[in-house]
């Protein structure tokens, strides 16, 4: 008869299909989206809404998708997801970031490892063609990870109008009379011969030769001072770049602070006053060293010292910016080699040297030491991993120790800047470039004022982006590349420039439609025919076509002119959002903030979100260039896990923080996924026989334990929909996961078992529990479609249609409304009292359990004393009836008006009294009653009845 009587359960379905194997079953799921055109499909529902536009930054074509690049993408995806499940029209054009520097060297390789001889033509079509292989692979494993974009609409910055519009957006700049041309300091990468955004750098540890260098006084020039001039002296200068010794200018002191000359026996120093200690210590010295004179730094102004080994005056000039936190005081300036040394330069009118040529070599302009030229400032990485310096730091060492000049040297720990790229230490350097004044016209003012309008999340992200805007020196704007947007500059016969931006649009009309190779193969005649020329210009035929680029940041920070609001994809202007990763508050938000204000007047944007960065166990950042032998997430994590695993661990992080990432990180991620994959599951299995037409119960007539269910999915919908609209989506994750875990799984699933099992199937509270479990399934697949793409929709498809697909997804239902009648404060507090005290019986269960004295929590007879004054008594007393299934025991007794201040639970077998089992339902009760079936309990015979 056991056999007889399990069969007469109403057990849910144990075939039901949603089962896992991601791997497998997701790219199926991928095919059913192509064949709706899903994206579309999403954009058609919500046709007449409020758009939302996420507008994408676009990631670099030269390698495939890294798990850093899949965490940006994922987020953007959610977003989009569920602002349109709230109303929206979310268009989303995804871009492509086609030229400049990591294309060109990829490429640039290629051909030297080949041996070929290229023209700038040839190579550019190389490129191009590296790029265009690199997008249709990333975008293949951008669509496995789920991103639902308009592929058809996608942008590339190497595609001739995108080019047209970058060249618009530099006219623009023109035109307000802001670019201009000069030989000034820049970052400079030797590797790749090239100048360098601030964006490409990155500060290193770095260990460099600090040297303390004399520099002698002549002693007319002495005596013109004021200074002793009856012994040897010289100012002494401190430098940490020992090769920019052969195009020092000058020497700067301190106007406020105070100098001292020091007598060391055969000769003596000046240096400030502060330092002289720790001078002497770096310099041995041994003995005494008498100060013989003090002066205030702005007495020696244009004191004239001499250059230790090139014949060459060294005046003193005066700066604000010397200190006396370390070295000596007296500042070696060059103002071909380093921002503050021009500036200063300017105010003295020094020349602006630089005697380093693209090789970052020393070229042999009459004026470098013999010994010098050809010599390298160049610290390769296997030269910094050795622990060497460049042959022009030796050389120069040389030099000054062979002309007596070297007081003292040294190894100098620090932090130095870096090319992003070839990881080597960048040089300053002084070379003729465009350059754009970010302060005339008050553009730096509009500038922080827009930052002030645009919601930053998290919030931090605004005193960096603004620090960042306030510290930006004028943007040096081009490039000596050849993949890249030219700019539109000619050269006269005298190499005079000339620029206009008249010219310039003009010329942008054609590369719309020929591309900017048209630049490159057309002669200045070709380029020109049509153009008016203005006044003062040479004949188009004089004139020779420039071969510098564009800064690559002005290409992608162009974006918002040459896509929103111009009738791709159906974007408008501003974007309601750039998401991005926390470095872009120096590279894509920067650039785009700039190109807006200077051709616009506003933001591009009106809200931006930054995330960190992945990184590993040992803290250090996963990218292309990390430890990971394959990082591609299409080839390597979605492999092993599955894109929802993946999207899962990504909204489970405070991805406002660098995100650590391993095997054992996303197993638990996977199980994770698991719960909500298993929860969904067991509820759609619950549903077998249950037509919502038929069998729904009003929410006035549903059971308590019901009511108590819907009013906690009320709550978590409340607190979801706002973490979603404040991006928290691990927040999301958390309540979701101890919704299920917990007052699911733990509470209410489990409660319910009995009734949903045994009961009959329409017994009003059976029906009531599986309708609440409907509504709480369509709430719940709702809140968690956004971030499990792929397991929501199958879940929606077998509860709408019973099949594993629907022409109807997930992703095109309304966010999950709340009726009113669901929340009721009183059942949940009353609920919450009745689960406190479950809690209790639980725990006095488990020592009879692990006593032996009983085994399923069923054959547990509990007695409950409760006092009359306890806040429980009265809760216990309403619901007396529902109290063996809601502890899931079989007997309760109930002592009111107990001495005992709390309650008291006692735990027996319910054969202590006398009670027999139901073979159906294992419950125990006073008799069995003889039924179709054999003898079961009264209440499941009238079940099988």
């Amino acid at each position: 008869m056991a056999t007889d009587l399990k069969n007469t359960l109403l057990l849910p379905q144990t075939d039901f299909p949603m089962r896992a194997n991601l791997v497998k079953r997701e790219p199926e799921r991928l095919a059913q989206w192509n064949k709706l055109d899903l994206y579309q499909a999403m954009q058609r529902l919500r046709a007449d809404a409020p758009t939302f536009v996420l507008h994408d930054g676009p990631p670099f074509t030269n390698g495939d998708v890294h798990i850093g690049t899949a965490l940006n993408k994922s987020l953007k995806d959610i977003v989009c997801r569920y602002k349109t499940m709230r109303g929206f029209r979310t268009p989303y054009v995804p871009g492509w970031d086609c030229h400049g520097l990591p294309i060109e060297q990829k490429v640039t390789r290629e051909i030297q490892d080949s041996g070929e001889d290229v023209t700038t033509a040839e190579r550019r079509a190389r490129c191009d063609a590296f790029s265009e292989r690199w997008i249709g692979i990333q975008k293949e494993q951008f669509k496995r990870l789920g991103v639902q974009a308009d592929w058809a609409s996608e942008y590339k910055t190497k595609a001739p109008a995108y080019e047209a519009d970058i060249i618009r957006t530099f006219a623009s700049f023109v035109d307000q009379g802001i670019v201009y041309r000069s030989k000034k300091p820049v970052y400079w990468s030797i590797p790749f011969e090239t100048a360098l955004a601030e964006a490409e750098i990155e500060y290193k540890d770095h260990v460099s030769p600090a040297i303390w260098v004399k520099f002698t006084v002549p002693a007319a020039e002495a005596a013109k001072f004021g200074l002793p001039n009856d012994k040897l002296l010289s100012i002494v200068i401190w430098t940490t770049t020992p090769w920019t010794i052969p195009a020092n200018m000058a020497i700067a002191l301190n106007p406020r602070v105070d100098y001292v000359v020091a007598d060391l026996g055969d000769e003596r120093i000046l240096v400030a006053k502060a330092l002289l200690d720790s001078v002497l210590t770096s310099a041995k010295h041994e003995g005494e060293a008498p100060v013989v004179h003090q002066v205030v730094g702005q007495s020696l102004e244009h004191l004239a010292a001499r250059h230790p080994f090139v014949d060459r005056a060294s005046p003193v000039v005066l700066a604000e910016y010397v200190t006396t936190d370390s070295g000596t005081g007296c500042v070696h300036t060059a103002p071909g080699h380093g921002a503050d040394d021009y500036i200063t330069g300017l105010n003295y009118q020094l020349e602006v040297y630089c005697p380093v040529g693209d090789d970052g070599c020393y070229v042999d302009d009459g004026q470098i030491p013999a010994e010098l030229v050809g010599l390298s400032t160049l610290e390769s990485v296997e030269d910094m991993a050795a622990k060497k310096t460049s042959t022009a730091n030796i050389g120069v060492l040389k030099l000054l120790a062979a002309k007596s000049a070297l007081l003292a040297k040294a190894r100098y720990p620090h932090s130095y800047p870096h090319c992003w790229r070839s990881k080597t230490p960048i040089i300053f350097r002084a070379v003729d470039q465009w350059f754009v004044s970010l302060d005339q016209g008050g553009h730096r003012a509009k500038a922080l004022e827009a930052i002030g309008g645009v919601r930053w999340v998290p919030t931090h992200g605004e005193t960096r982006i603004r620090g960042a805007v306030e510290a930006r020196p004028d943007w040096c704007i081009s490039r000596q590349r050849s993949w890249g947007v030219p700019i539109i500059a000619f050269y006269g016969p005298d190499k005079a420039p000339f620029i206009d931006a008249g010219v310039i649009r003009a010329v942008a009309d054609k590369i719309a439609t020929r591309g900017t190779n048209f630049w490159y193969d057309a002669t200045s005649t070709e380029i020109l025919d049509g153009v008016a020329l203005p006044a003062g210009w040479p004949a188009a035929a004089d004139l020779t076509c420039g071969r510098d680029t564009l800064d690559v940041w002005i290409d992608s920070g162009s974006s918002h002119n040459a896509v929103l609001g111009t009738g791709q994809g159906t974007t408008s202007r501003p974007a309601d959002l750039y998401l991005e990763g926390s470095d872009q508050h120096r590279g894509w938000f920067q650039s785009s903030l700039w190109t807006s204000i200077i051709s616009r007047g506003d933001a591009p944007y009106k809200a931006v979100l930054t995330h960190g960065f992945i990184v590993g166990e040992d803290g250090k950042k996963i990218s292309k260039s990390g430890t990971y032998e394959k990082p591609p997430t299409s080839d390597n994590y979605i492999n092993q896990f599955g894109a929802d695993v993946i999207r899962l661990w990504i909204a489970s992080q405070d991805f406002t923080q660098d995100i650590t990432l391993s095997d054992k990180i996303l197993g638990i991620a996977g199980d994770a996924y698991r719960l909500f994959r298993n929860t969904l599951r067991y509820q759609l299995s619950t549903q077998f026989d249950f037509d919502p037409a038929q069998h729904t119960v009003p929410v006035a007539e549903m059971d308590t334990l019901d009511r108590w269910a819907l009013h906690q999915t009320a709550v978590l919908a409340d607190a979801c929909t706002t973490a979603y609209d404040a991006y928290e989506f691990h927040r999301v994750f958390q309540l979701c996961n101890h919704f299920c875990a917990v007052t699911l799984s733990s509470i209410y699933h489990d409660i319910l078992k009995d009734r949903l099992y045994t009961f009959p199937a329409n017994h009003p509270q059976r029906r009531s529990s599986q309708t609440a479990i409907r509504h709480i399934f369509e709430t719940l697949v709702r809140l968690l479609a956004p971030v499990l793409s792929f397991t929501t929709d199958e879940a929606w498809a077998h509860a709408t249609t019973g099949t594993d697909f629907t022409s109807d997804p997930i992703h095109l239902q309304d966010w999950p409304v709340i009726p009113a009648d669901w929340k009721d404060a009183t059942i949940d507090a009353e609920v919450s009292a009745l689960l406190k005290v479950r809690g209790q019986v639980t725990e006095a269960i488990e020592p009879a359990r692990q006593a032996g004295q009983i085994g399923k929590s069923l054959d547990a007879a509990v007695t409950v004393s409760v006092p009359d004054a306890s806040p429980a008594a009265a809760v216990l007393t309403k619901y007396r009836d529902f109290l063996p299934e809601l502890f899931i025991v079989s007997r309760v007794s109930l002592t009111p008006g107990a001495a005992a201040p709390d309650v008291k639970i006692e735990v027996s077998h319910c054969q202590k009294h006398q009670d027999v089992r139901c073979p159906r339902c294992w419950r125990w009760v006073p008799s069995l009653t003889a039924g179709p079936h054999g003898e079961t309990c009264p209440r499941c015979t009238e079940a099988l009845g």
